[in-house]
């Protein structure tokens, strides 16, 4: 199998491979594991296509998630894999080490994870966990070291910079009226980076999980 093999039938999904890595002792994968592969969102067309699946349309709490696990869950069945999940501990497995691992995800500027196509609005639905060796691209050079970085000085309460994330301050910002811009179209550092900008997800999910977030009521 080759990662050409399965971007069809992860299309038909409007899913799509974020990055991957041949693992090592250290990395906490299933025994057997050859090669992780990190499953996330292709646009344009992935949040009309998923509000028009069941766990959206049944009111049941978590359709996201629970999308997810189905999709991603069969498709592993379907390869004799092991699907992983951002989602569902404590304990949690390690996505944010595993993403920097694929080498097409980087630590951005203001610490936030950074991809090579999604920029900024980057979010990983799962894991696949082959017992296969896959031949893997090479990462590209990191966006970042040639870019104004805008990011930095996007946030209007400063509440997200080079320093860290200050999410108090964020939540703080969030439940006033200036902070409806991010509630309704995502977090504006988020928006600034240029990568972000050429992908095409749309602002309806991002104010959904924007809603998530901040701890308001959410569509489902």
């Amino acid at each position: 199998m080759t990662l050409d093999d399965l971007q069809p039938t992860l299309a038909t999904h409007h899913l799509t491979v974020l990055g991957g890595f041949h693992t090592g002792a250290d990395d906490a994968t299933p025994p057997g594991t050859q090669t992780l592969l990190l499953l996330g969102p292709a646009e344009p067309g992935f949040w009309p296509h998923l509000t028009a699946q069941p766990e959206w349309l049944d009111g049941n709490p978590d359709p996201v998630d629970r999308w997810s696990r189905r999709v991603i869950g069969r498709l592993a069945c379907d390869l004799g894999a092991k699907a992983l999940f951002p989602f569902g501990g404590p304990p949690y497995h390690p996505f944010y080490k595993w993403a920097l691992r694929t080498g097409r995800t980087w630590d951005s500027p203001v610490r936030l994870l950074v991809h090579a196509d999604q920029g900024l609005m980057v979010s990983f639905r799962g894991a696949l966990a082959l017992k296969d060796r896959l031949d893997l691209p090479p990462p590209p050079p990191k966006p970042c070291d040639t870019c104004a970085q805008p990011c930095l000085t996007a946030c209007p309460t400063q509440a997200l910079t080079a320093n860290g994330y200050d999410v108090p301050a964020c939540h703080s910002f969030l439940d006033t009226a200036a902070g409806a811009d991010c509630m309704e179209s995502g977090c504006i550092v988020r928006r600034a980076c240029p990568l972000s900008q050429r992908y095409a997800r749309l602002a309806e999910q991002s104010a959904y999980h924007m809603r998530r977030f901040h701890g308001g009521q959410t569509p489902r």
